[in-house]
C-alpha cells in the first residue's frame, strides 16, 4: 500500500471522552502503521499544551487548536491566533449574551470562575465538553482569566444558559460556531469558535504540502462536529460509532467505538496495518 498520512482526533477518537490514555490496541496500531511507512498525526481541538501527554506516545506531528497551530517533524508550519481587536469584539458579544468562556492559547487556557463552575457542574455534551470537564477537574493548564496577559488566543470555548441571546449571525461571519451539545439535555449550550481562516482540513493540507503529498493520500478519524472539515478534506474520512450522528453523514466509513478497539479495527479494514 502507498504511504498514507493518518490524522487522528483525540477526544472520543483516540481516547475515550474525558481521558488522555489511548487503548493499547490503538497505540499498537499506530506503531505498526508507522513501521509500514505511514505517518501518523494528531488533529485535535486541543491546544499544543493540552496535547503534550498524548504526543509523548509517538507521532509525526500535530494539527492543534482545530487547525490554528500546525507542527510537522518538530517544525512549526502554521500559527494563526485571533487578532486582539477581533478577540475583544468577540468577547464583548459573548458578554452581552451572558455567555462564559475559556480562551485557548498555544499552551494553556484561561477562563472566568463562572465559566469553570458552569462547565464543571453541567451534564452531557460532546467529547470536547468532556475534555474540558476533565481538564477542569484535574486543573490541567487552566488559569484565571485575569492572568492571561498578552498570550495570543487561538480558539474560544463558550458555555451559556441563555442560548436565545447568542448573536449567532454576527459570530458566524468570523467563526465557524461548532455546537458541542451532542446528547445534552440540561438547557446549557456549549460551543467552540473556530476562526474561518483555518480548520482541521487546512491543517492537514499544510502538512501534505510540506511533505509533498496530497489530501488524496490522507485518512482522517474523528467523532465531533469540529472534525467535519477534516473528514470532508481527507481521502478517506472515518467517524467513530460513538460520534456525532450529523458527522456520520459526511463519513466514508463508520468504525467501532473508541473503547471497542475502533482504531485498530479500522486500520486493519483499510489495509494500513
Amino acid at each position: 500500500m502507498e504511504r498514507k498520512l493518518i490524522f487522528l482526533d483525540i477526544d472520543g477518537t483516540l481516547t475515550p471522552p474525558g481521558t488522555s490514555i489511548p487503548p493499547e490496541s490503538a497505540l499498537a496500531a499506530i506503531r505498526q502503521a508507522r513501521e509500514r511507512g505511514h505517518k501518523v498525526f494528531l488533529c485535535s481541538g486541543r491546544n499544543l499544551g493540552m496535547q503534550e501527554g498524548v504526543l509523548s506516545y509517538g507521532f509525526d506531528g500535530t494539527v492543534a487548536s482545530a487547525g490554528g497551530y500546525v507542527v510537522c517533524g518538530g517544525k512549526v508550519l502554521y500559527a494563526r491566533p485571533i487578532a486582539e481587536e477581533q478577540l475583544r469584539w468577540t468577547l464583548a458579544l459573548l458578554d452581552g449574551a451572558e455567555a462564559y468562556y475559556l480562551l485557548e492559547t498555544r499552551d494553556a487556557a484561561y477562563g472566568s470562575e463562572a465559566a469553570v463552575e458552569l462547565m464543571a457542574s453541567s451534564k452531557g455534551g460532546g467529547s470536547e465538553a468532556e475534555r474540558w470537564k476533565r481538564a477542569l477537574r484535574e486543573n490541567l493548564r487552566i488559569h484565571p482569566l485575569r492572568e492571561r496577559g498578552e498570550e495570543p488566543v487561538y480558539k474560544v470555548f463558550f458555555i451559556t444558559q441563555h442560548t436565545q441571546r447568542l448573536p449567532m449571525e454576527e459570530l458566524s461571519k468570523v467563526f465557524f460556531v461548532c455546537d458541542q451539545n451532542v446528547f445534552a439535555h440540561d438547557g446549557v449550550f456549549r460551543g467552540e469558535l473556530i476562526h474561518r481562516d483555518f480548520d482541521k482540513g487546512t491543517g492537514m493540507a499544510c502538512i501534505c504540502e510540506h511533505l509533498g503529498a496530497t489530501l488524496a493520500d490522507t485518512v482522517a478519524f474523528g467523532d465531533s462536529m469540529n472534525d467535519l472539515a477534516m473528514l470532508k478534506a481527507a481521502g478517506v474520512g472515518v467517524c467513530m460509532e460513538n460520534g456525532d450522528p450529523a458527522l456520520k453523514e459526511f463519513s466514508d466509513l463508520i468504525c467501532p467505538r473508541v473503547d471497542d478497539d475502533g482504531l485498530a479495527k479500522a486500520f486493519c479494514q483499510l489495509g494500513l496495518i
